[in-house]
């Protein structure tokens, strides 16, 4: 019995080797057209295999040898894909990193080989954070359907649900948020019967309301202070409605917007007259060193008239961490009566180099708006710059700093304009941006037939651990800590 084991094996082990010989290649002038695009991409030592397969051609074999330029090779064929060995392929980069790899793909097609002009792929010195945490749903208006906050390993293709709407029927999961990407301090609203705000703050879990009397709605739009002391939130009543023209689908519109902050400490939410108006505040985000508070702001107009004229400013306002007191005076950094545009999602690098945000021609649901893109705030002179590097002709949205301030990953529809996936691209120390390259999977054809959006990717540190039991006990029942708004 043991020398069969043996010789299946020794078997198993010489037909995984074995690899037809790429002879007398006619040379084809061009880049192979890879799905996904990773031609001269720039990834993270980490990165999980950069599996790809060819759409724009019939083959019949696949053969690529990744070279590194220090040292090291891998040979991989496939009959409709290219996965690497995990092992090899960190190997791989860990041998050559802060360097690049050449990439050399041929392709049979009735017994003659075409080899493609060689890419390379680099590896840079700035580590990625640990995994990434999204929202997985289908792109529809009405219904939940199935849907979940899951995290991925970037480093490999293990993905796991942090809590799914299966776990509580009638439930929706949304705006999950940490503080500086740590997992250890959470936010998730959850919508539904069982509506609740969660934190989970250093493994303790709290259920609250934080609807008051004072404010028109609940929270949303998170952005944890880098104390860990508040949270802002903006408060929003919105409103639906679908668009009679054939290019665009769908608006959700402020009726009403305020911002606010929460201090964990007192059960306090905190506002002032600048943060409260009868215009919109929305979308509030604070600085890495806590003494300023990013939102974004429009002047209130008419929905059903004018809904092409609310445009959203990128403001700010100044905040003291040790009083929760506001400044006196908004400033405007970028204006919409200037630009002609509206801007969403200010996201500032933990660096305190950079803002990023999102632009489109109107409101603040850029997700439908395939103008949309994204641009960079450089905060130490003001400038601002569209980021050609990585917008597309579709929609560019919701994204999010790595802890490092070198990695960010962005909400694209690019792929088929409906669905959006997750995008990775790099900064260096000079403001260089790279190529962006999609999220890597095992079968790269998962995107072909996955039925669901990437919504809001947020980095994370280390794995999201939430007790579930705990989770959902603390849902069904009615008890919430009920926030309370302090006037100023």
């Amino acid at each position: 019995m043991k020398s069969n084991y043996i010789y299946i094996l020794i078997s198993l082990i010489i037909l995984t080797g074995c690899k037809e010989s790429v002879k007398s290649p006619i040379k084809v002038d061009k880049f192979p057209v890879l799905y996904p695009d990773y031609v001269g991409v720039t990834v993270p030592l980490t990165i999980a295999p950069l599996n790809f397969t060819i759409k724009t051609e019939k083959f019949d074999l696949i053969d690529v040898e990744v070279t590194g330029k220090i040292k090291g090779t891998l040979h991989v064929q496939g009959k409709k894909i290219i996965q690497f060995s995990e092992n090899a392929w960190h190997k791989l980069l860990a041998d050559n990193k802060g360097s690049s790899l050449l990439v050399v793909v041929s392709l049979k097609t009735h017994g003659i080989w075409e080899q493609y002009k060689s890419f390379p792929v680099f590896i840079s010195t700035h580590p990625i954070d640990y995994g990434l945490v999204y929202r997985l749903i289908a792109p529809g208006y009405e219904v939940y359907s199935k849907m979940g906050i899951y995290q991925r390993n970037l480093s490999n293709f293990e993905q796991k649900a942090i809590v799914e709407n299966t776990l509580i029927p009638g439930t929706c999961f949304n705006c999950h948020a940490f503080n500086k990407n740590n997992p250890a301090t959470m936010n998730l609203h959850i919508r539904g019967s069982h509506g609740a705000t969660m934190l989970w703050v250093n493994s303790k879990m709290e259920m609250y309301n934080t609807k008051t009397d004072s404010t028109i709605s609940s929270c949303v739009y998170p952005y944890w202070h880098p104390s860990g002391k508040y949270i802002a939130y903006s408060v929003n009543q919105t409103k639906q409605a679908f668009h009679a023209v054939c290019n665009e689908r769908i608006e959700v519109f402020d009726q009403a917007s305020d911002v606010v902050v929460y201090n964990l400490r007192t059960n306090q939410l905190l506002s002032c007259p600048q943060l409260k108006t009868s215009d919109f505040e929305t979308f509030p985000a604070f600085s890495p060193d806590g003494n300023t508070l990013y939102f974004c702001s429009s002047k209130k107009q008419d929905i059903q008239s004018n809904y092409k004229k609310i445009k959203y400013s990128l403001c700010k306002i100044a905040f003291n961490p040790a009083t929760g007191e506001f400044g006196n005076k908004v400033d405007t950094l970028v204006s919409s009566a200037r630009t002609g545009k509206s801007i969403s999602f200010p996201r500032p690098s933990f660096d305190g180099k950079y803002l990023m945000f999102t632009v489109s021609n109107y409101g603040n649901f850029s997700i439908w708006h395939r103008e949309a893109d994204l641009y960079l705030l450089t905060l130490k002179n003001e400038s601002v710059r569209p980021l050609t590097e990585v917008n597309s002709a579709e929609a560019e949205s919701f994204h999010d700093w790595s802890v490092n301030s070198h990695w960010f990953v962005f909400s694209s529809r690019r792929g088929d304009g409906l669905y959006t996936r997750p995008y990775f691209a790099s900064i260096d120390n000079n403001g260089k941006v790279t190529k962006p390259f999609l999220l890597p999977q095992k079968d790269p054809r998962f995107y072909d037939v996955s039925l669901s959006s990437y919504n809001v990717p947020e980095f994370v540190t280390s794995a999201v651990t939430v007790n579930l039991d705990d989770f959902e006990n603390r849902t069904i029942s009615k008890e919430r800590k009920q926030m309370n708004y302090r006037a100023k």
